[in-house]
């Protein structure tokens, strides 16, 4: 896996910032009360506004959503025609300290996948800790090599 570690986001863009503090604030509104994981996830489109998203549980766990799929389904239902560019993830929990970024599972992955395909681009991804170390990767791809891809779904 090939990516590159900012500690305490140094040499990170202003842009970058921006984005990683969207993200953090809307941990704040999570609403994780069965887990006391809160994750939050900041969009950057191709016109310079971000849009953000948090994960949101249910009783029903199955019926509970990732920060990163609220945020990229709002992006797409609301902005249908803007490039996704950037997507920062971070993460707070009422019970541990987190000593180092976490990582989208592997739904997200293959959503964010899906949505390189259909811009045709790729999508940076920075992970990031409370401590603002940062995990930075110029593609999804890097997290999920072999995604799932619609020619799988055709007969040949």
């Amino acid at each position: 896996m090939s990516y590159k570690v900012f500690t305490k986001g140094e040499g990170l863009s202003e842009e970058d910032h921006l984005l990683m503090d969207a993200a953090s604030k809307i941990t704040d509104n999570a609403y994780a009360v069965y887990s006391g994981f809160n994750v939050g996830a900041a969009i950057l489109l191709d016109d310079g506004s971000i849009v953000t998203g948090n994960n949101q549980e249910n009783i029903a766990f199955p019926s509970s959503l990732c920060a990163e799929r609220v945020a990229l389904y709002y992006c797409n239902a609301n902005f249908p025609d803007k490039e996704v560019k950037k997507i920062a993830i971070t993460a707070k929990s009422k019970e541990v300290v987190l000593t180092g970024p976490v990582t989208p599972c592997g739904a997200c992955r293959q959503v964010i996948s899906e949505y390189e395909r259909i811009q045709d681009g790729d999508i940076e991804v920075l992970l990031f800790s409370e401590d603002r170390t940062v995990y930075y990767f110029d593609s999804i791809s890097t997290l999920l090599p072999l995604a799932f891809e619609t020619d799988a779904l055709k007969r040949k």
